[in-house]
């Protein structure tokens, strides 16, 4: 079979051959912190599983020592050298090609290699810190999806698990760790040799090392797992609230799974440059430093959340994805959205009044967002090349996989559900897994047919909106796939309906299989004359579990309308009606004017989530209507401004002694809000407020919660000729040491209305004053009036940021923050033609979501121009004093 084998048959394939399989990896490594280079070797124990004269594993960005490689079979202590030895950079393979047949069965295979500390937070990489005012390196692993291979050869595939013992040499005064505490530690002058017990069967992608100078806080579990928080020296105070919500979490994970942490520590690394947020490493969990430090006196209640999910997501993944592994990158949702639903599983457990549920509404809505447009993916992705991987990181896979396991568990019932995980972890333990074998055990466990389905939200793209309409005393339903385009796509769903009517006492649940279908609701009408009842609601997908949409008729939406006006709606729903209400106005499916009627009926609200959602939906509206109808924009912002105040002034502007986690949240949305709407009035209280804290940054005056808005707010003052705010924003990030507080100030300079001052934002993002890893915090917020020389910007520097960001996910952010906001043909000619030679598998996808974003907005201005009757409700809706203090 292998005679006719050749190099060239091996390139350009998505998987490895299976000749034969790794089974355990004895590295050594030698990082040298000064030169940023490292040395080391493998020794890997494999099985020869088929006839063959080649071994092929990955390799990448790797000097390979020809001479240093070898092949030994136990039952022959003879060393067999390879004739070839080729690296194809392409594939990312390194082929070693033999004279003879390698013998079936076990073998050893020897490699000598060298490589650099790289700078771009991929693979194994250096981190820049401060030590007693001296720049330093430290040296740390990011190998997930597929960057193990760029520090040691090795079969870089979640399939191909193996154990791993790991040896290195390093400076005698840093700490080094990896997955496994210390077996043995040798001393020898200013080096020390540490040795590492050996790991059980893992993926490649979940090797770790970090080595540096630290200090750390420590605590234990009920059953004594040692579990540490590591970070910059002088920091380690800011450690403990993470460290109190993983020893909570590894405890309550154990009792969901009914089975136990698996290693016998577990340390969570804050990295000062790091590309994601955190990185779920077996027992080495590395994250960036905003996701996993909390400062008491400057950090904000946002903070301490994004903190507590992120540490329970990736405390998950010890179970799902460390543990049971998928299979191939097209199960990445397993890991995903799984951790994603489990995390808030936890910060519900560990912290009830966050309400983190309703909270969760918000990934929800980002999975519709991006799976509504034609150029989304479904959550089973085929995955052609390493190159390709890295998209999808995205919504999808987090939010949308997220989403659907909800929809199944409200589906299947939460004690069901979490038996059948139970039942699946236990039965693929130190194994991999693929989406059927979930569906399989879940459909063994219930005796419901999951497979069937969820096979039609996991394989296919997209969703349905299901319309609602009143026909001779039935309600009509019909299903078809919902795209922002407001074409109709062909898809079809099996979709678990819930409705209630009226009231949440009764509800009625059933699997919508065919197109349409008639349902009978005698509660909905007046047995009288089949009329609806005035004071009868009917709403569908009960509490937002299901990952659909719904367009009522005008008659049902009118009765929603009431409810929400008479708080007969729960947060969940009222957060449900609104966005789905949203959706289809940018689909051109309804108006804008009905969407801005329906807002005027929360001028009660007080739930953050729903406020949160309300202040989303303004700064699209306010950014699409700037183009639209600009005639209209003072008056539509007025109208906001309204809306919101009700919720401001109760909260005030500084925190109540007994308020909760979620009013100091609320608070500081609401205030960034007005400011950016322009409200005069918050403008400069924040201003003032703001200057008050450059001359004490221990001022009571501007606690974390509200630094933001004062950004933002200065940041509105600041023009050409009078840039004092500007340079103080500055003057802050350089003075402060927090990740946070550096975010926060980022966020906020581009969102300045003088174009010149957001270009010297932009520049600025460039400059080696902040990190690789924040440069995209600064794209976000970027004002209308900024939007064109941010794309001008983007096209100059191309070629810079393709390079410094092109080998990661982070550069997608530089192209959808800057390209998605624009509303108009021609633009998207513009950007489409721009990006036609400039092109490649890691950033096509999102090229293509831009650019279809783009023609969507040029549709809704089109159609908000053709609404007659907008100017007067838009007047209307503006002069109407929704409360009386205004």
């Amino acid at each position: 079979m292998a005679e006719g084998q050749c190099i060239e048959r091996f390139k350009s394939q998505p998987r490895l051959p299976g000749f034969a399989i790794p089974r355990r990896y004895d590295l050594f490594l030698r990082p040298d912190l000064s030169s940023c280079r490292f040395a080391g070797s493998a020794q890997i124990a494999v099985d020869v599983v088929d006839d063959t004269r080649f071994l092929i594993l990955n390799a990448a960005d790797l000097d390979i020592d020809g001479g240093s490689v070898w092949f030994r079979n136990p039952s022959s202590s003879k060393e067999v050298r390879p004739s070839e030895v080729v690296l194809v950079e392409d594939d990312q393979i390194l082929v070693l090609r033999f004279d003879e047949f390698l013998p079936r069965g076990s073998g050893v295979l020897g490699i000598g290699f060298r490589g650099t500390l790289n700078d771009k937070m991929k693979g194994f990489y250096r981190s820049v810190y401060e030590h007693n005012g001296e720049k330093k390196n430290m040296a740390v692993t990011q190998f997930e999806p597929a960057d193990a291979r760029r520090c040691f050869p090795c079969w870089d595939e979640p399939a191909f698990k193996a154990t791993f013992k790991i040896t290195l040499e390093v400076p005698s005064d840093t700490i080094a760790l990896s997955n496994m505490p210390v077996m043995e530690e040798k001393l020898d002058g200013l080096v020390k040799t540490l040795s590492f017990q050996e790991s059980p069967i893992m993926s490649t992608y979940l090797v770790a090392l970090v080595i540096g100078l630290f200090d750390y806080v420590e605590a234990s579990t009920s059953d004594g797992i040692k579990v540490r928080v590591y970070c910059q020296v002088g920091k380690s105070s800011q450690g403990k609230f993470a460290l109190d919500v993983a020893v909570k979490t590894l405890d309550l994970y154990k009792k969901y799974f009914a089975v136990p942490y698996s290693l016998p520590k577990l340390d969570m690394v804050a990295i000062p440059d790091f590309a994601a947020g955190a990185m779920e490493n077996y027992g080495l969990v590395t994250y960036r430093e905003t996701a996993l430090l909390f400062d008491d006196r400057h950090s904000a209640a946002s903070n301490r959340q994004r903190v507590a999910v992120v540490v329970a997501h990736e405390l998950a993944h010890q179970w799902f994805g460390n543990l049971v592994t998928m299979e191939w990158w097209t199960h990445l949702w397993l890991n995903e959205g799984f951790a994603t639903w489990v995390s808030y599983l936890a910060a519900d457990s560990l912290f009830p009044e966050w309400k983190v549920w309703t909270q969760f509404l918000d990934e929800t809505t980002m999975g519709l967002r991006l799976d509504a447009l034609a150029e989304s993916h479904p959550i089973e992705v085929d995955i052609n090349h390493a190159s390709e991987i890295d998209e999808i990181f995205d919504a999808i896979s987090y939010k949308k996989g997220a989403s659907v396991i909800r929809m199944l568990q409200s589906y299947l019932g939460a004690e069901c559900f979490q038996r059948s995980l139970a039942s699946y972890i236990k039965k693929f333990a130190c194994s991999n897994a693929k989406t059927e074998d979930l569906w399989a055990v879940l459909e063994e466990e219930s005796g419901e047919p999951v497979k069937m389905l969820m096979n039609s939200w996991t394989k296919q793209k997209g969703y349905p909106v299901v319309y609602a309409k009143v026909n001779n005393a039935n309600l009509q339903l019909e299903q078809t796939q919902f795209l922002s385009s407001g074409c109709e796509g062909n898809g079809q769903w099996i979709v678990p309906i819930t409705l209630c009517c009226g009231s949440y006492a009764s509800q009625k649940k059933f699997l919508l299989e065919t197109k349409s279908e008639k349902l009978d609701v005698p509660e909905l009408f007046n047995p009288e004359n089949q009329k609806i009842s005035g004071s009868v609601w009917l709403k569908f997908n009960v509490d937002q579990t299901g990952f659909y949409r719904v367009k009522y008729d005008d008659e049902l939406a009118a009765g929603l309308r009431h409810a929400i006006e008479a708080n007969q709606l729960s947060p969940t729903d009222r957060f449900g009606v609104l966005d789905d209400s949203f959706a289809l106005c940018m689909a051109c499916k309804q108006t804008l004017s009905s969407l801005l009627s329906l807002m005027a009926s929360f001028s009660e609200e007080d739930e953050y989530t729903v406020l949160s959602q309300i202040i989303t939906i303004s700064y699209k509206v306010i950014s699409t209507a700037a183009d639209a109808t600009p005639e209209l924009l003072a008056d539509i912002k007025q109208f906001l401004i309204n809306l919101l105040w009700h919720s401001t002034e109760k909260l005030g502007w500084d925190p109540k002694s007994n308020e909760g986690h979620l009013d100091a949240m609320l608070r500081g949305e609401l205030l960034t809000s007005l400011a950016e709407l322009g409200h005069d009035i918050t403008t400069k209280e924040a201003v003032r407020r703001f200057y008050a804290f450059l001359d004490d940054r221990n001022t009571s005056l501007l606690p974390p919660d509200i630094r933001k808005a004062a950004y933002v707010a200065v940041m509105q003052t600041v023009n050409s000729s009078n840039k004092l705010g500007y340079e103080s924003l500055l003057r802050v990030y350089r003075e402060t040491d927090l990740s946070q507080e550096k975010g926060r100030i980022l966020s906020a300079l581009a969102s300045c209305p003088d174009p010149a001052v957001v270009l010297d934002a932009l520049n600025f993002l460039l400059s080696s004053e902040v990190r690789n890893q924040d440069a995209v915090n600064g794209l976000a917020g970027i004002s209308k009036e900024g939007r064109d020389v941010a794309w001008v910007w983007l096209k100059e520097n191309w070629d810079h940021i393709s390079k410094t960001w092109g080998s990661g996910f982070l550069i997608t952010r530089f192209i959808s923050s800057i390209v998605s906001p624009f509303n108009s043909d021609e633009k998207a000619n513009e950007i489409e033609e721009f990006f036609a030679s400039r092109t490649k598998p890691s950033i096509a996808r999102t090229v293509k979501q831009s650019i279809e974003r783009v023609r969507n907005n040029a549709k809704w201005v089109k159609s908000i121009r053709s609404e007659q009757a907008l100017g007067d409700i838009v007047k209307e809706l503006a002069n109407k004093k929704l409360h009386p203090s205004l």
